[in-house]
């Protein structure tokens, strides 16, 4: 592991690289290629900024709307990723059986998509929250 630069540092570089020296020069379907890589290190830089975070506030949202209960997450990213692939799992088959027809677990999923949407948003591109 490096002290410096960080990643987020090196994926600063790359991208300021590619928008102030090699963007400005380019033309059609490389000008457009360009852009898309320099989109996606600013999408790797919020993932890997929120990553984590997002993770652990979706398991534990998972956890309450599935009624699992009350514990501390995984500890390990990896498995923290695989617990939350895991309980969205879980959610989608019960969504399948019918659960979510009827209220108050149709609203509480409806109010967890949002939320979900939401943050994949903000990594992806946060100028479709608005604001």
């Amino acid at each position: 592991m490096q002290d410096r630069p960080t990643v987020q540092e090196l994926l600063a570089a790359v991208r300021g690289f590619l928008d102030d020296d090699v963007i400005p020069g380019l033309e059609g379907r490389r000008r457009f290629h360009a852009l898309v890589a320099s989109n996606v290190l600013a999408i790797v830089g919020r993932e890997l900024a929120t990553e984590e975070t997002a993770l652990v506030d979706e398991w534990q949202a998972l956890s309450r709307l599935l009624g699992h209960p009350a514990g501390e997450p995984p500890a390990r990213l990896d498995a923290l990723r695989a617990a939350v692939r895991a309980a969205s799992e879980e959610l989608a088959e019960r969504i399948r059986r019918g659960d979510a027809d009827g209220e108050p677990f149709a609203s509480a999923v409806r109010a967890h998509a949002r939320e979900v949407v939401r943050e994949k948003l903000r990594v992806a591109n946060p100028r479709y929250l608005g604001g």
